[in-house]
């Protein structure tokens, strides 16, 4: 950001000088105007340099004092350079000032460096001197008209604008990016901790010979998976979050063992989508449990061999049936496919006695 407002002030002081030198014949104290140009140029080659060497001391106050102070000499320069007369020779056509664009640089700088109010205050600060210009070349407010009016109150909100919208980017940037680092803070210590704590639950889970510490590793596994793979499952976009959700309700209820593995390249799916899947997949998990007495179930999701959708199975080692002849019950007609058919998505049901169930949900994204 330090560096895009160097390449800004370097634009728009050339703006300015040409502005200067092509309206130099409505000078009335040109060594004023050209002064002005001269400190801006000099602050701006400061500036210039100091993003390479010290880019921290542009959003200290010393930096940001001298270039408001700029700012401000250059909103009311205008009154001492430039002739403010009509024809009368009493009152004024317009608000005649150096450097308009120019100042938005501290502004925007202010606004990023300390928020959004700061940014719109120094809007207000840099835009009041204006106000004032024609005053320094011997006229008063009432020679001001509705256009001048107009033309001064624009450009205060301009930049106060300006100053707000800059401050508010600015902390949506860095919430961005706080939130990037503790995602990827979460995920580095996920796969350390799945390649060793996570797995050392897993052993003792299944070697141990006391059940409540069998149970107790479970549970410590389950809340542990929970605190890095994701939340409580009701955030309607996180899919994984859900079906982890739906997979602790089952081992809850039933007392087995669900593993979900979701592939890390799965499309995106809109909230509506990731509602029907997820439930599809908990009405699937509690027929699991409650029809197929399971005790292992696996639940996988990964993108379809096009990549424009999702496939989903649901496997379990339960007592299983026969798809021919069973008839489907309402979890299995209305929660499974009646969810899926809702949102495009189609349903098949592989299964025979002694042998297990898997439900596989195809679903289209878009």
């Amino acid at each position: 950001m330090l560096r895009a407002m160097v390449a800004f002030r370097w634009g728009t002081w050339g703006w300015m000088a040409a502005v200067v030198a092509l309206h130099r014949h409505s000078l009335s104290r040109p060594v004023v105007a050209w002064a002005l140009i001269a400190v801006a140029l000099a602050w701006t080659i400061t500036t210039s340099v100091l993003v390479v060497r010290d880019p921290q001391a542009l959003e200290r106050l010393p930096a940001i004092g001298c270039e408001l102070v700029i700012a401000c000499a250059l909103g009311i320069g205008g009154g001492f350079a430039y002739e403010h007369t009509t024809s009368s020779g009493v009152a004024f056509s317009s608000v005649r000032t150096i450097g308009f664009a120019w100042p938005l640089a501290v502004i925007i700088t202010i606004g990023v460096v300390y928020g959004a109010w700061a940014g719109a205050s120094a809007g207000v600060v840099v835009a009041l001197p204006r106000f004032f210009s024609p005053i320094a070349n011997g006229l008063t407010f009432h020679d001001y008209d509705g256009s001048n009016w107009f033309s001064l109150f624009s450009t205060m909100l301009l930049y106060v604008i300006a100053g707000g919208v800059a401050g508010y980017m600015a902390m949506l940037l860095r919430r961005a990016q706080d939130e990037v680092a503790a995602a990827r803070a979460r995920e580095h210590l996920a796969r350390e901790l799945h390649d060793g704590v996570l797995q050392t639950l897993a052993v003792i889970e299944r070697r141990a010979d006391d059940p409540q510490l069998a149970k107790l590793a479970r549970e410590q596994e389950l809340e542990l998976r929970e605190f890095l793979f994701g939340g409580n499952g009701k955030d309607p976009q996180d899919l994984g979050a859900r079906m982890r959700h739906s997979a602790k309700r089952f081992e809850e209820a039933f007392g087995g063992r669900v593993d979900v593995i979701l592939a890390p390249d799965l499309p995106a799916l809109d909230p509506e989508a990731v509602a029907a899947l997820a439930g599809a997949v908990g009405e699937a998990l509690v027929n699991a449990g409650k029809h197929g007495h399971a005790q292992r179930v696996t639940v996988f999701a990964e993108p379809d061999d096009t990549f424009t959708g999702v496939c989903c199975s649901v496997h379990d080692d339960g007592a299983g049936f026969e798809p021919a002849t069973a008839r489907e019950g309402v979890g299995l007609s209305r929660s499974i496919r009646g969810r899926m058919e809702e949102v495009g998505g189609r349903v098949e049901i592989d299964s025979r006695p002694g042998s297990g169930t898997e439900v596989r949900l195809w679903l289209p994204c878009g």
